[in-house]
């Protein structure tokens, strides 16, 4: 990692997260950084400044009307005198500040003074976080040149369950590490399918699959926390697009492949999309309308591109590392290795989707690659992406 000698200012708002603050804080300073903490009304509230102060070593920071650091202009030195900031969590009100340019605390005017790379880890409500007014923050920020890493999806306070969720602190990590020209994927251009297509049978109507594309995106904000430049190229989900990167959206296999080889060249490419093999033959211009005593119509089916195999064919184009997913009822490694060898790809993921894992929280995959197959426990999906991720950097280390 690149934090060896880093000093880094760990802002900490209000969230029933902020707990986790003090693992990243550790976290960083067993990569060799220094951290000092800065805790926000809120965020003092969860975290105390001697639990801070413990896991630090140093003084902790939240008043800006402290007459002792003011005399010396403490926010413009907490400002300038570090080399990053990280904002984790980053609650709604805090990102609404940064977004407005509000100075009305020693965080926020420390936010606005400053000059170094900013790295903000939202936590929320997840119904907080899909509001059009938080996603237009986010988007404000991010064309500032601010950097996110998460929020992940699952277990929230309040039993609710959704995106808002924290990233872990070993994500947080990498994607600060990431920021500071240390990410293991750095320079790489990763191209990751996500979600279902949608093949239409009428202007109403269309044939589809249960995949949610969070395990998709899930691998798409990993692989941007490890500093790669991310392609996400999505179906029709109902989750948000993760930060930090690039996304193209479509419906069909056909759209699928065409974005595909328009983001193309690419180092690495992560195929989670469940693409439809088949699409109707024909595309009625109108609603196909139901006769009294009609018999079913019969539905005459065309084959869709083979995205993956395409993908991988060898050539001069072909990424270095392309990865597929199979997604199995029964006998998962045995139909995911025939896959691998019929698509030509490297690895293949497969995963048993017979429960609830096209729209759940977890997942169990098995890594089946030239060298055998590997199997990996059930685990949440941001834990598998995480996984996937340090995976393919290994291959480019």
């Amino acid at each position: 990692m690149m934090l060896s000698g880093k000093r880094l200012l760990l802002i900490v708002s209000g969230s029933i997260a902020a707990y986790k603050a003090l693992e990243l804080a550790r976290l960083c300073g067993k990569a060799g950084a220094s951290v000092t903490g800065l805790l926000t009304a809120s965020g003092a509230r969860f975290v105390t400044p001697h639990a801070m102060a413990a896991i630090t070593g140093a003084r902790v920071y939240g008043d800006l009307w402290s007459l002792e650091d003011e005399t010396h202009a403490g926010h413009i030195r907490l400002a300038r005198e570090h080399d990053a900031i990280i904002v984790a969590p980053a609650s709604a009100d805090l990102l609404a500040k940064m977004a407005l340019g509000l100075a009305d605390d020693l965080a926020t005017t420390v936010l606005l003074a400053t000059t170094r790379p900013i790295l903000a880890a939202p936590a929320m409500n997840p119904t907080m976080w899909a509001k059009p007014a938080t996603q237009g923050h986010v988007a404000t920020l991010t064309a500032r040149g601010v950097r996110f890493v998460g929020p992940d999806s699952g277990a929230m306070a309040e039993a609710e369950s959704g995106p808002g969720r924290l990233a872990e602190p070993a994500a947080i990590l990498a994607a600060v590490d990431a920021m500071l020209g240390g990410g293991a994927l750095a320079g790489r251009h990763a191209l990751v399918t996500s979600g279902p297509t949608w093949e239409a049978l009428d202007p109403v109507r269309y044939i589809a699959n249960r995949s949610s594309g969070r395990q998709g995106h899930a691998i798409a904000a990993a692989l941007a926390a490890l500093g790669a430049r991310v392609t996400l190229v999505s179906g029709p989900v109902a989750i948000a697009d993760p930060a930090g990167v690039t996304v193209a959206r479509v419906e069909s296999a056909r759209e699928m492949l065409a974005a595909c080889e328009a983001a193309l060249p690419a180092d690495i490419v992560v195929a989670a999309a469940a693409v439809a093999d088949w699409r109707p033959a024909e595309i009625g211009a109108r609603k196909i309308k139901k006769q009294p005593g009609d018999a079913p119509a019969p539905l005459a089916l065309a084959e869709n591109p083979d995205i993956l195999a395409t993908l991988s064919h060898p050539g001069p184009r072909r990424p270095r590392l392309v990865i597929g997913f199979a997604a199995e009822t029964h006998d998962v490694v045995a139909h995911a290795t025939a896959k691998r060898a019929r698509k030509g790809c490297d690895w293949i993921i497969a995963n048993d989707v017979s429960g609830d894992v096209m729209g759940g929280e977890e997942n169990t995959v098995h890594i089946v690659t030239e060298g055998g197959v590997e199997d990996w426990p059930r685990l949440a999906k941001a834990e598998v992406a995480s996984r996937i991720a340090a995976r393919i950097a290994s291959v480019f280390a």
